[in-house]
């Protein structure tokens, strides 16, 4: 579809239609970790224009939340609180500048080299792990909301047609949500209390991040799979699209753009912002591809966070909802984990793979801590570096086989 050839108002449409098919997603991640909604939708805006901006308007992307920084951010406002973890966000787009630059140097084959499917896989699995048990102690503060939420949710995501297929989480929470409130487990005094037009603290209350060396450094190796996931993102985008942006305006580009995005959002106070596939899946089903409907879909969001009663709403939903939501959502990314080793061909016979998606695995699982002075990193971080490092210590020319075969 020529969407230079569609009307103002089927532009509109269609590009709010986009940001609600974006919008669960990401408004969970702030409600899962403690920020604002508002803040999220506000810098989901801003960081889309930003990447537009920097990728000269050509590539029809929408950023918001990302989801492989909930059990980071999690983890991090516990040792340093959330001022120092806003500063350790920083730290994720220092690596989206790295790779920009790197791309341009070497082009894409210095990311292949450093983070192979063999690395990557089980840092996502372990991305989607961290938080299972998280995910059954909100579930289990009421076993029928998240029951409901999380077969509604199924349900959409596997019987689902067109659009609906790719909103399960908003159909999800927007059930739960309604038992709650038949159930009256819902406290409506903040939502009654909260003015109808607010600006997100955003605005209001704006203020540095305080900067700390080791929520920066916490950070840095996190953002390895979010960068690898950015790359295949722009190939599916420009396969819908039927353009190649890795040419024009370049991988550089985009992997600049997202990192700028995610610095707008440290800044004012909201969760790392990335390349979001929903809206993708939606662009090939509609057909519509131009950019202008995905700004459309930014400013639709922008405007969105300024509506106070909005952001009360969504902080009134019961835990139990979004513990239900989240058995099915970090399981899913632990399976996208496993389905990046199976769909790469991954040889599990090789003792060099073996190696390496093991001592990732459990190093991630048992909670394995590195410390110096007053620095530590740990978790998925530290995981992610490991892999890494044994990837380029283990040469696969003197490789063995791990099972012999008769």
């Amino acid at each position: 579809m020529d969407t230079l050839k569609l009307s103002p108002m089927r532009k509109t449409i269609v590009g709010v239609q986009f940001l609600f098919v974006a919008f669960g997603a990401t408004v969970l991640v702030p409600l899962l970790v403690g920020l604002d909604p508002a803040t999220a939708l506000f810098t989901a805006g801003l960081g889309t224009f930003i990447f537009h901006l920097v990728t000269k308007g050509k590539v029809p992307i929408f950023l918001g939340s990302s989801f492989a920084f909930i059990a980071p951010i999690i983890a991090a406002s516990k040792q340093w609180g959330m001022p120092g973890t806003l500063a350790g966000i920083a730290g994720v787009s220092l690596v989206y500048f790295v790779m920009s630059a790197l791309i341009k140097w070497q082009g894409k084959k210095l990311l292949d080299r450093l983070f192979p499917p063999v690395v990557i896989g089980p840092v996502i699995i372990l991305i989607g792990l961290s938080l299972s048990t998280s995910a059954v102690d909100m579930a289990k503060t009421n076993w029928l909301l998240a029951f409901v939420s999380l077969a509604v949710a199924v349900c959409v995501l596997s019987m689902g047609r067109g659009l609906m297929k790719l909103v399960p989480v908003i159909c999800g929470i927007v059930s739960g949500y309604i038992l709650a409130v038949c159930m009256g487990v819902v406290d409506f005094s903040h939502v009654v209390a909260a003015p109808w037009l607010a600006l997100p603290p955003a605005l209001s209350d704006f203020h540095l991040p305080q900067f700390a060396w080791e929520p920066f450094l916490y950070m840095i190796p996190v953002a390895i799979a979010p960068v690898i996931e950015h790359v295949g993102d722009i190939y599916v985008v420009s396969a819908v699209a039927g353009k190649d942006f890795t040419a024009s305006p370049g991988l550089h580009r985009t992997m600049l753009g997202d990192g700028l995005a995610c610095l707008a959002a440290s800044f004012f106070g909201g969760p790392p912002v990335t390349t979001y596939s929903e809206v993708t899946g939606a662009m090939s089903i509609t057909k519509v591809t131009h950019p202008q409907v995905i700004r459309i879909a930014a400013a639709t969001a922008i405007v969105f966070s300024v509506i106070g009663k909005l952001s009360a709403l969504l902080q009134s939903i019961p835990s139990a909802v979004l513990g239900g939501i989240m058995l099915l959502l970090f399981g899913t990314i632990a399976s996208v984990g496993i389905q990046n080793l199976i769909q790469h061909k991954v040889d599990f016979n090789r003792t060099r793979n073996i190696i390496i998606i093991s001592i990732t695995l459990t190093m991630g699982i048992g909670g394995a801590v590195l410390q110096w002075g007053s620095f530590s990193i740990s978790g998925i971080g530290l995981s992610a570096v490991i892999g890494v490092i044994l990837n380029l210590l283990l040469p696969p020319a003197k490789e063995k086989k791990f099972i012999e075969k008769e």
